[in-house]
């Protein structure tokens, strides 16, 4: 019997992750979960610089801007409870002293710039088409950070909307590095705040904005992250606590199926030589001057040695 209605993964036939590999990952926070996991696993990573990005403008907006290297001034600042922000960028890189944002501002244009050029792989996940638009600048913003609601008009990003900015993304990649690949992606979390239906309206807007768009470009991607936790994971026993965010459980099972999908075999070895060593630094002995617990040390620094003979970039 089988009590799932799983989707049919699509393997790659090409273009493969693997630990040659320099993979880009900027959107929602389901984004973190799968460069968290890709860290563990010692991949060639750089994510979300300018925090976590909600929405398609946001994303196109931090990539224009380091493409063309802005550079960050106190204009581009508010103050808002006792400490400095930016409407581009997320909370996190949000600091009491305006000299230390504009720095982590101007770090993160500078480091994206670079790692869009480099890039073989580029990770888009998107979380929702509600936009909120500073009314003061008339601009949309990336993060509101708790500025009172009625500076903002809330807005429905359309499929159309939605479809320009995900082109001009592309325009914009292609400029800089032709041979990029691009995976999107539509994160799991689903936005009650917005509302149930509008959640429901929202996640529509940007699954049929993707594959408008990826149906007419090549190298461009979808991956199903939202869907399989729809419907493979259709049970609460998935879900967070808040019944919002998927569990540990929920993540490590769609890690699980873009694993199978996207990653190269000889990869799959090497990152299960990997989780070996990651386990052995995190066991603790019960003594830990034994010849026992010396010679699992002496052969945990050898397991070491040799993978990053082979991959010299990796440190643990």
């Amino acid at each position: 019997m089988q009590f799932q209605t799983k989707i049919p993964p699509k393997k790659q036939t090409r273009n493969f992750i693997d630990y040659n590999s320099k993979i880009l990952l900027l959107g929602s926070c389901f984004s973190e979960n799968i460069g968290n996991k890709l860290s563990y696993y010692k991949f060639q990573t750089y994510q979300n610089p300018f925090g976590i990005l909600f929405h398609p403008k946001a994303i196109e907006n931090s990539i224009t801007n380091a493409i063309n290297e802005k550079v960050y001034t106190e204009e581009d600042l508010i103050f808002q409870n006792e400490r400095w922000h930016c409407f581009n960028a997320h909370s996190s890189l949000s600091a009491p002293d305006k000299n230390e944002l504009l720095n982590n501002l101007n770090s993160a244009i500078l480091s994206t710039n670079k790692n869009l050029k480099e890039a073989s792989h580029l990770i888009i996940t998107l979380g929702t088409s509600w936009v909120y638009r500073f009314i003061e600048t008339d601009t949309i913003v990336a993060n509101c950070h708790k500025v009172p609601q009625k500076k903002f008009l809330k807005e429905l990003l359309t499929v159309d909307e939605i479809s320009e900015s995900l082109e001009a993304i592309i325009v914009l990649l292609k400029s800089i590095n032709k041979n990029i690949h691009i995976l999107f992606t539509v994160s799991p979390v689903r936005h009650l705040k917005d509302g149930f239906i509008e959640n429901t309206q929202s996640k529509a807007h940007l699954i049929t904005a993707i594959h408008t768009v990826i149906s007419s470009r090549e190298n461009t991607y979808y991956f199903p992250s939202y869907e399989i936790m729809m419907d493979e994971l259709r049970d609460y026993r998935f879900y967070a606590e808040d019944m919002i965010h998927p569990n540990k459980t929920a993540i490590n099972y769609i890690w699980e199926r873009f694993n199978e999908t996207w990653f190269s075999e000889g990869s799959k070895l090497t990152m299960q030589e990997i989780e070996t060593i990651q386990k052995g630094i995190l066991h603790r002995p019960f003594n830990k001057n034994s010849a026992q617990h010396q010679q699992f040390l002496q052969n945990l620094a050898l397991k070491k040695k040799t993978i990053q003979s082979k991959f010299p970039f990796i440190s643990f």
